[in-house]
């Protein structure tokens, strides 16, 4: 699934989140001066936000969550 990082300088400077129709409740938070500045493919929440700290030069990622985490969004019936 594609993913989406909006940079936001009147709000949360960061959103990265789900495209299209999943993505819609937190993109609603943004402001109008937000654009749009990377996009990834992923097949689960882990690996999306594994490229997601690569691309900030965060270090790696890890999760409280993993049984949930790294499972794909096909597994989760979001395809």
């Amino acid at each position: 699934m594609q993913h989406e990082l909006w940079e936001d300088p009147e709000g949360n400077p960061y959103m990265f989140c789900l495209a299209g129709k999943l993505g819609e409740q937190a993109r609603a938070g943004l402001s109008a001066a937000a654009r749009l500045t990377w996009t990834v493919e992923a097949s689960s929440n882990f690996q999306a936000m594994t490229l997601y700290y690569e691309h900030q030069g965060w270090g790696i990622y890890t999760t409280s969550y993993p049984d949930w985490d790294k499972k794909t969004y096909t597994e989760h019936g979001w395809d």
